[in-house]
């Protein structure tokens, strides 16, 4: 079990959803808390409704120089969530470069650009903690998922090299593979989601994971479990079982 009291974790990407309900256990739990997003009126709803100690700091992460300014207003910090991200359904028949960049730029380079802001200080003190959100569909590539599914793909990818790295350094690295959760942006789906989660009960399986020492959890267990075996199917019976 971690010591969450008196240590201070900046959420990126906190305004809704999974990061507004994992702020709240966070806070809970006695964590102090930089919590960032675009809209300065929703984090300050946030900050007033934390039981905690928490403070707003807007960031635009599509922006290396925002990033880098809230990183420093943030100041030194144990950890670092990163939750931003945006999503539209998109099949490759019907591509929308605008969206598909979009999905590409806040999903994974705006992780770059979180994780470049706070990791060489990390490094300088040999301590820290960062946390990133892969995706369930970031496993294989799925139907309707342009933009999305890559995007994650590469957080996931590039937790694991974080891991492999950084292993022995005091600095520990966590991914957190969250399937459906009801959020605005599930609600743009057509199609059933099974296994969908409310933001809270996503945030209580993300927060369990941050209290262990695993490097990654996936979640719901039992939907995870399913994308976890299907990276063993041959393509033939993975392109019948997730057909569109």
């Amino acid at each position: 079990m971690r010591d969450w009291s008196g240590r201070r974790y900046w959420l990126v990407g906190a305004s809704e959803g999974l990061g507004r309900a994992l702020a709240q256990r966070m806070s809970r739990a006695g964590a102090e808390l930089v919590v960032s997003a675009r809209s300065a009126g929703r984090l300050e709803e946030l900050v007033a409704a934390l039981p905690g100690p928490a403070r707003a700091v807007t960031v635009d992460v599509s922006d290396r120089a925002s990033v880098e300014a809230a990183a420093a207003e943030a100041g030194e910090i144990d950890g670092m969530v990163y939750l931003a991200g945006v999503y539209w359904p998109m099949k490759a028949q019907a591509w929308n470069a605008d969206q598909a960049e979009a999905m590409a730029d806040i999903n994974f380079t705006g992780c770059i650009r979180a994780v470049g802001a706070v990791l060489p200080g990390m490094v300088a003190r040999g301590r820290g903690h960062i946390v990133l959100t892969g995706s369930l569909s970031g496993f294989r590539g799925l139907p309707g998922a342009v933009g999305y599914g890559a995007s994650k793909a590469a957080v996931m990818s590039l937790a694991e090299t974080m891991r492999a790295d950084l292993r022995g350094s005091g600095i520990e690295v966590q991914l957190a593979n969250p399937g459906f959760i009801r959020t605005r942006l599930t609600d743009k789906n057509e199609f059933r989601m099974p296994f969908l989660m409310t933001p809270e009960e996503a945030a209580e399986a993300m927060f369990g994971l941050m209290q262990s020492r695993a490097f990654k959890r996936n979640f719901p267990y039992a939907f995870g479990a399913l994308f976890r075996l299907s990276q063993f199917l041959p393509d033939w019976a993975y392109y019948r079982l997730f057909r569109g």
